[in-house]
C-alpha cells in the first residue's frame, strides 16, 4: 500500500470509511487494472427505477474486468502448459537420440528404433519401412525392417518429406499385425544415401489426436536426421 494511502486511511479496518475507499479509488483510477484480484471482492448491484430494470454500467464494467482477468489467467496457464509439454517432448527426444547412440550393432540399432523408441517417445508403434524387391526382402526382414514393393513409398508420400494424420486407421503394410491399433500416425521420409532404397520412419498411436496435420515436426525431423546419419555409418555408405 502506498504512503499516501496509509496517510489517508488508518490501517485499522474498523476505522476505514466508505469515503476513505472512494477517495483512494478516485486518486488511483488504475487500481483495478493493477490489482485485478480486487474485482473478485466486488458485488455489483442492479438498481430498479420506476419498476424497470436499469442498465448498470458499473456492473458491466466489473463483469468485464472479471472476464478479462479470467481470460488472462487461462491464456497464461495455456502458455505454461504448452511450454511444459514442449520441454517434456524435447527431453524424450534427447533420450531417444542417446539410446540410438548406444547401439552396439546394426541389428541392435534397428531393435532400438522398432522397439525401444515406443516407450521413450510414448507412441504405440515405431516402424522402419523400406522399399525392396523380393530377392532382398528375407535378409532385411531378419533385421526387423518392414519391406514394401518398389514405388510404394513414393505413392504414399509423393513429394512430401513428412505426413501427419489424425483419426485414421493404420495399414498393414506399415504396421503389420498392429495396424488395427493405429488411429493417428506420423510418416517421415528417410534419405540415407543415393545408394539405398527409399524408406520411411512411421510412428503410430492409438490416440486419434496424437498426430495432426499442422503440428510442428522439428523434433521428430531431428530424430529422423540422426537415424539417417547413423544408418550411413553402420552401412558405410556416402550421404
Amino acid at each position: 500500500m502506498s504512503d499516501s494511502m496509509t496517510k489517508e486511511i488508518d490501517t485499522d479496518e474498523n476505522n476505514i470509511t466508505k469515503e476513505d475507499v472512494l477517495s483512494y479509488l478516485a486518486q488511483n483510477p488504475d487500481f483495478l487494472k493493477t490489482t485485478p484480484e480486487a474485482a473478485d471482492l466486488l458485488v455489483p448491484s442492479k438498481d430498479k427505477k420506476n419498476g424497470r430494470k436499469v442498465a448498470d454500467f458499473q456492473y458491466y464494467l466489473v463483469e468485464k474486468a472479471r472476464a478479462d482477468k479470467a481470460n488472462v489467467e487461462k491464456q497464461t496457464q495455456d502458455i505454461i502448459e504448452t511450454a511444459r509439454s514442449n520441454m517434456h517432448n524435447q527431453t524424450r527426444m534427447h533420450a531417444a537420440v542417446l539410446k540410438l547412440l548406444e547401439a552396439e550393432s546394426f541389428q541392435d540399432f534397428i531393435h532400438i528404433i522398432t522397439m525401444d523408441l515406443n516407450a521413450i517417445l510414448n507412441v504405440d508403434l515405431t516402424c522402419l519401412v523400406i522399399e525392396s524387391d523380393a530377392s532382398h526382402a528375407a535378409a532385411l526382414n531378419l533385421n526387423g525392417i518392414r519391406i514394401v514393393p518398389e514405388g510404394t513409398i513414393s505413392a504414399w508420400m509423393g513429394a512430401k518429406e513428412h505426413i501427419l494424420e489424425s483419426d485414421i486407421y493404420g495399414v498393414e503394410e506399415i504396421y503389420g499385425g498392429g495396424a488395427g491399433l493405429v488411429r493417428s500416425q506420423a510418416l517421415l521420409r528417410i534419405d540415407v544415401s543415393a545408394m539405398t532404397p527409399p524408406a520411411i520412419l512411421a510412428f503410430g498411436s492409438r490416440d486419434p489426436n496424437t498426430f495432426q496435420a499442422g503440428q510442428g515436426v522439428e523434433l521428430i525431423s531431428f530424430l529422423t536426421r540422426v537415424i539417417e546419419r547413423s544408418m550411413r555409418a553402420w552401412l558405410n555408405v556416402p550421404g
